[in-house]
């Protein structure tokens, strides 16, 4: 019953003072500490830091002797509650009550530009160093206490703005309170700035709504400025702010799509790292969240790591990626998640062996033996080398079952790998009717894997057309090639190159360089470097020699272009810049074979000395310089560079062919090393009609030999060479 009365009589007194209050605020005159007699119960539990932002609507009463106590705090130290703190004060409770225009309307009636300058000086002369006996010092003008009243006002102002849609309001009435310390205190706030706990509340939460305001606004490069300013000006914050901060200006910075300009780092040390883009600046502020996670001062955050493992992937720091996933602390990941990341991360910096045996290892663990998408990982990686196929076979049969009509997405991958691998495996065996059988379940599985997606996953159709092709189906890979055209709609450069490939093998010279001349008015010029290539090859085939010099000369003036370009980007462009490295590099070949053919042995060898430079140590620039010497009718010379050819790669099956070739053509020597060379060459390419045909010429020139022998070597060279493409399918 006490309680009861206590809480009666404190809503009585509380109506007659707000009358009193409301009186002054309407009449402008100001409210005397004689007016409001302060309760000793109320003075005696005075909590100053109980009074929050927000209130459930079931506390009124708590609500209403909080402001209560605000009130006789800010009589009891300057005698005189004006008009503005107590437009402050009523503001809060209509706030509390949920009344947001109610309580706009009277955060609206403060004099912003008049209490401004009192704050200012109050906080200066606040922050200043005392002076021991000066009669000097001058009284502030405003308590910290009025201060952090106005700023609790000013805030509430801009949440209520905010709750009523008027966001760039709100984020100028939120400036406001920054705009004033920063010009207040300029070298940022001092330590004894921590004793005003309530000022530094509603600063840390400003810091924190003011980028949120901006984002809503629609203003996303003040909203970059905000995050800088609240990461930048010393501010006090405390680490769970600052923490929150940095990882929401990550998140802006990675996902919005706006590009920030380099912060201005005028105040930080000499020697500064100073980010370049918005994932430069993204990933330094991830790694500030991990290294403060490290040394405990902030709680684990599993979104720091997804984030930062999308920010290092895109920027192709992928090396960088693996080191701090390997740095994490025990129990932070399981083994599975950490293994797998650093497996992504090796492959992708084309460490392959290093991916393939972390697998091998999280594989071997039989809680994590039967994981789809690390046996799918193991499987493509195999499928990049044939000595591993039957290893991938493996990994690829062992998820059939586990997905079998559960995810016919996975499903297709799972047989177009295991399509992939059957073919690689093919290329491996001696047998003929070994080979025959693994390309025929080669074919069936990629068809198996193009019916479960109808036909509609684009990675499909391109092994499907490509398999066709180096079959030498070639009607069926050229309807498939169409598809994928058809589905990509023209997007991907490879589909346009292997559907040119095709025409040219089935020696539709001029329909195949109108498909690429169409590719060409469709992709970017950074992107027309293997097209330009294709089409000086097919110039070539129809013998439109000066034609194809042109093309070449075309295509080394933009690589040129594109490489200094990429001078500036490093790391980000690093795997183009390699491409087109070797690309300049092939195309310097393929224009001294050119000016070898039409007899410019000088031209010829300027192109090499440009290879030279590139890559000293190349198979390809070795036998280039080999057929230089052959035309020149040097065979020892020629001999020379094919065979260092092959010191350099020695499955490199042109140098294979050409030696055997200026073999035959020096007397003396040995028909059984010619004969090796060219069985060596068709071990690895079956489909070389090259080497076919000189085979076919050493078994005619055996005494004794089988000439049937000899025709089917000749007739395997015509059937090949009548759809041989200008390039390589694959």
């Amino acid at each position: 019953m006490r309680v009861k009365y206590w809480i009666y009589k404190q809503k009585i007194s509380l109506s007659l003072r707000l009358r009193k209050m409301m009186k002054c605020i309407c009449s402008g005159e100001q409210l005397r500490i004689e007016d409001i007699i302060p309760s000793s119960e109320s003075l005696a539990t005075r909590d100053y830091s109980a009074s929050g932002y927000s209130s459930r609507a079931g506390d009124d009463a708590k609500a209403d002797t909080s402001n209560i106590e605000e009130a006789e705090s800010s009589l009891r130290e300057s005698g005189i509650l004006n008009y503005e703190e107590a437009r402050a004060l009523l503001g809060r409770l209509e706030y509390q009550k949920g009344n947001i225009e109610a309580a706009l309307h009277v955060f609206e009636g403060i004099d912003i530009a008049a209490v401004v300058p009192k704050i200012k000086l109050s906080i200066a002369r606040r922050c200043e160093i005392p002076r021991r006996n000066s009669l000097s010092d001058a009284i502030p003008p405003m308590s910290m206490h009025a201060v952090s009243l106005l700023f609790e006002a000013i805030l509430l102002k801009a949440i209520s703005l905010q709750a009523l849609g008027r966001f760039t309001e709100a984020a100028q009435s939120c400036t406001v309170i920054l705009d004033t310390v920063e010009s207040a205190l300029p070298d940022g706030l001092h330590e004894n700035f921590s004793a005003d706990c309530k000022l530094l509340e509603t600063l840390n939460k400003a810091m924190e709504l003011l980028p949120e305001l901006w984002k809503l606004a629609c203003a996303p490069q003040e909203a970059i400025l905000s995050y800088r300013r609240a990461l930048l000006y010393r501010w006090n914050l405390d680490v769970e702010t600052r923490s929150k901060i940095e990882k929401q200006y990550a998140i802006f910075l990675l996902y919005s799509g706006t590009d920030a300009a380099p912060p201005n780092l005028r105040a930080q040390a000499e020697g500064s790292f100073i980010p370049r883009n918005n994932i430069e600046e993204a990933i330094l502020l991830l790694l500030v969240l991990l290294r403060r996670y490290i040394v405990n001062k902030i709680v684990w955050d599993p979104s720091i790591l997804d984030h930062l493992c999308f920010a290092l992937s895109i920027a192709g720091e992928f090396r960088a990626l693996a080191h701090q996933v390997e740095e994490l602390l025990p129990g932070i990941v399981v083994r599975r998640q950490k293994y797998t990341t650093l497996a992504l991360c090796y492959y992708a910096e084309g460490d392959d062996m290093v991916s393939l045996n972390l697998l091998r290892n999280l594989m071997n663990n039989r809680d994590n033996e039967n994981g789809i998408f690390e046996l799918l990982l193991a499987a493509k990686i195999c499928a990049e080398y044939p000595n591993l196929s039957e290893e991938g076979m493996g990994y690829a049969r062992k998820v059939l079952p586990k997905i079998d009509g559960k995810c016919n997405q996975m499903a297709s991958v799972a047989k177009c790998l295991l399509g992939l691998l059957l073919s690689g495996r093919s290329r491996a065996l001696v047998s003929d009717s070994e080979r025959t059988s693994r390309l025929s379940e080669a074919l069936e599985s990629l068809e198996s894997a193009q019916k479960i997606t109808e036909g509609r996953n684009p990675t499909v159709l391109f092994y499907l057309s490509l398999e066709n092709a180096e079959q030498r189906k070639l009607d069926i890979a050229l309807y498939y090639a169409k598809q994928l055209l058809k589905l990509e709609g023209g997007s991907i450069v490879k589909g346009w190159l292997l559907l040119a490939r095709i025409l040219s093998a089935q020696k539709r010279y001029i329909d195949a360089e109108n498909i690429v001349n169409a590719a060409l008015d469709e992709t970017g010029k950074w992107n027309q470097g293997e097209l330009l290539r294709t089409k000086a090859k097919l110039q070539i085939a129809q013998e439109h020699l000066r034609d194809a010099v042109e093309t070449y000369t075309h295509l080394l003036a933009v690589l040129q272009v594109q490489r200094k370009s990429f001078g500036v980007q490093k790391k980000l462009l690093k795997n183009m810049r390699n491409n087109t490295r070797s690309l300049e590099m092939e195309t310097w070949h393929d224009l001294a074979n050119v000016y070898t053919s039409l007899s410019q042995w000088r031209d010829a060898e300027v192109c090499l000395i440009k290879s030279e430079a590139i890559n000293p140590h190349s198979a390809s620039r070795c036998h280039s310089a080999g057929l230089l010497y052959q035309a020149r009718g040097l065979h020892k010379e020629a001999l020379q560079s094919f065979q260092k050819a092959l010191d350099i790669e020695p499955n490199h099956v042109p140098s294979l062919v050409s030696t055997a070739i200026v073999l035959r053509q020096l007397s003396g020597q040995s028909l059984p090393v010619v004969k090796s060379f060219l069985t060596d060459a068709l071990r690895i390419d079956r489909t070389n009609s090259s080497a076919w045909y000189n085979l076919g010429l050493l078994y005619k020139s055996e005494n004794g030999a089988s000439a049937l022998e000899a025709a089917e070597c000749f007739e395997a060279a015509a059937l090949l060479q009548e759809s041989a493409p200008v390039e390589p399918f694959r």
